[in-house]
């Protein structure tokens, strides 16, 4: 029962290596397999004074350079994606039961003529299936219609067909791997006031609400489309299991606002549980010994009891 996980640090440059540093100094209920670079990871540790364990499990794959903290060079960026692709590739044959991932640099791996628009992008290609992006702290999970887009483009984007796969991707994300029979899903409106009846936007009564209608006759238990300034008051956000926002900045402020530093990214629909970092490469804090870990500590956590539970549950099919 005990889940495998395949952990990867990300930019070699960033605070990946030394933020799996510490990672690998404690005892977590999952066994932990490293995709990276070794001499990334050993030079963390030299920098934090701190041990790299001689029983870490690693898959080396070893940068083209050495990484020099706070300095990405776009010769590393085919190896970041590299553990990318090999490690959820592991977990697609069944070699692994859940992905954790640090951050990396989208623009390096841009500058170095790799295509790439994310992890997620990358992830739900490699699987052939649609995702959704969920942020989770420990008090409130935040799932996005849109995420990448200028606001400018949203609103085009936000069609019955799309509204439909993600409220699905959803719904059964929270019954599968939360083990939540019922889930409430609360859906926030696009526009201010949730449209105010067509007098502040078209888009709740002529999408959003009758998407929503046609979804509960499925048997999802939605609520909304609801005013996203006061969706998350504490009262009302007691009474869901996740929140549906529109786009990008519309939930991510009030999640990062309310727990940041335990915040976790996940990408529901995979066929595997896939767990991330909820920050950057921090590059001005690479090399200093400074960069918090709780958000891959949570990570390493949250990516454990997923797996554990889809464990279970193949184990008593």
């Amino acid at each position: 029962m005990r889940p495998r996980l395949a952990l990867v640090p990300g930019e070699p440059a960033g605070i990946g290596p030394e933020l799996v540093v510490r990672a690998l100094q404690r005892v977590w209920n999952a066994d932990v397999t490293v995709f990276g670079d070794r001499a990334s990871l050993a030079a963390a540790a030299r920098s934090l004074d701190l041990p790299l364990p001689p029983h870490v499990a690693l898959v080396d794959i070893a940068n083209a350079v050495p990484a020099t903290p706070g300095t990405p060079d776009p010769r590393n960026a085919p190896m970041v994606v590299e553990a990318l692709e090999r490690a959820a590739r592991a977990c697609l044959q069944g070699d692994f039961d859940g992905l954790v991932t640090g951050p990396v640099h989208k623009g390096v791996i841009n500058d170095a003529g790799i295509p790439f628009t994310g992890t997620t992008g990358l992830l739900a290609a490699q699987a052939g299936c649609e995702v959704v992006m969920m942020l989770a702290n420990p008090g409130m999970r935040v799932a996005l219609q849109t995420v990448h887009l200028p606001l400018r483009a949203v609103p085009d984007a936000i069609t019955p067909a799309a509204l439909s796969a993600t409220l699905r991707i959803v719904d059964t994300a929270l019954r599968g791997d939360f083990g939540i029979d019922q889930p409430t899903i609360a859906v926030l409106g696009l526009n201010p006031h949730a449209g105010e009846d067509g007098h502040l936007g078209l888009e709740e009564r002529a999408v959003i609400a009758p998407t929503l209608e046609r979804l509960r006759g499925e048997g999802l238990r939605l609520v909304g489309p609801l005013p996203a300034d006061t969706a998350f008051l504490p009262g009302k956000l007691a009474g869901f299991d996740a929140v549906l926002a529109m786009y990008h900045d519309q939930g991510l402020p009030v999640l990062k606002h309310s727990d940041f530093a335990n915040a976790v990214n996940l990408t529901l629909g995979l066929p595997y549980p896939r767990v991330a970092v909820d920050h950057g490469t921090a590059l001005d804090l690479a090399g200093t010994g400074t960069a918090d870990p709780s958000s891959l500590f949570a990570a390493i956590r949250t990516c454990a009891g997923l797996a554990a539970a889809r464990v279970r549950t193949r184990a008593s099919a």
